[in-house]
């Protein structure tokens, strides 16, 4: 597998299970997230490295883009740095926060909210104001890719569906309602399906 050469934000696996390991979707995250963005917990691991050890979580915000009963849809094209998901529907928007986005940590929230925005914007356009929430975090693994992530999922409210894609990875960018979804379930990436399954409480936080 071919992986970008970044240094990329980890926490240790055994922090994660003595804050309480789960499968799923946790709608407790402020239970963890005091911990993982406390300096000394956090730390980057090159990329390469970090895909492969299951010792470590890399920490991935992951943002679902909503307006009124929809949700923002994409398809993983070829140029997808996650060649694992290459192809597989998502409804998903994040990345890896890398060893740029250092000074954000230990500070507060906003400061957080801020670099994921700017990792959301890397990947599409957002042409409206929106609401930020952070909603749950997101664990599984039940797959290799999914048991070296830990996912923070956020819930983008837009009042206007106003979203263009900026990556060559995004395609078939579409506002989808969940009856629209659930019909592409199977062709979703793994996250994804987790969200779709509860999705109205995911929306209603």
């Amino acid at each position: 597998m071919n992986v970008p050469d970044e240094n990329i934000l980890v926490i240790k696996r055994h922090l994660f299970d003595e804050l309480g390991a789960f499968q799923g979707l946790n709608f407790e995250p402020c239970k963890y997230l005091d911990s993982i963005l406390s300096r000394g917990n956090n730390f980057f691991l090159p990329r390469a490295q970090a895909e492969k050890d299951p010792n470590h979580k890399q920490i991935i915000p992951y943002a679902l883009l909503t307006h009124g009963d929809k949700v923002l849809h994409y398809v993983r094209g070829k140029r997808a740095g996650e060649q694992r998901l290459v192809a597989k529907g998502s409804i998903g928007i994040g990345g890896h926060m890398n060893e740029s986005d250092e000074s954000l940590f230990a500070l507060d929230e906003a400061a957080y909210r801020a670099g994921v925005e700017r990792e959301v914007a890397e990947e599409i356009a957002i042409k409206t104001k929106f609401e930020d929430r952070i909603v749950a975090l997101l664990n599984d693994d039940s797959t290799e890719v999914g048991q070296v992530h830990l996912g923070v999922v956020h819930v983008f409210k837009l009042p206007e569906p106003n979203v263009e894609k900026r990556e060559a990875m995004i395609t078939s960018l579409a506002f989808l309602d969940k009856n629209e979804l659930l019909a592409r379930r199977d062709s979703l990436e793994t996250w994804s399906q987790i969200c779709l399954d509860s999705l109205e409480r995911l929306m209603a936080v």
